[in-house]
């Protein structure tokens, strides 16, 4: 008996491991860097008040901010859009189910 072909494949998986996103970790900064200078005190601007964890939650559970942060358009915050990894952090928290 004759071996006519051997061939052995071996694959990596490549795996990628995300750190949970939290609100005072990451999310609360990213607002107040870019958002509460505007959105915030006793007249926020568009009427939306962005100074804490649940008004920040619920903007973004109904997606009026990420929307406002992804639109090029009209970008938010008015100066142009936020950086790519600030974005992320913001997505990845909706996506992490928004702890705090």
């Amino acid at each position: 008996m004759a071996v006519v072909g051997l061939s052995i494949v071996i694959m990596n998986a490549c795996t990628t491991t995300t750190e949970t996103v939290t609100y005072s970790g990451a999310v609360e900064s990213i607002i107040f860097n870019n958002c509460v200078t505007c959105h915030s005190g006793a007249a926020p601007s568009a009427e939306l008040d962005l100074s804490s964890y649940d008004a920040v939650r619920a903007s973004t559970e109904t997606g009026n901010l990420l929307a406002r942060i992804n639109d090029a358009a009209a970008p938010m915050p008015p100066a142009g859009l936020m950086s790519d990894d600030d974005i992320a952090a913001v997505e990845q928290w909706a996506a992490d189910g928004f702890p705090q």
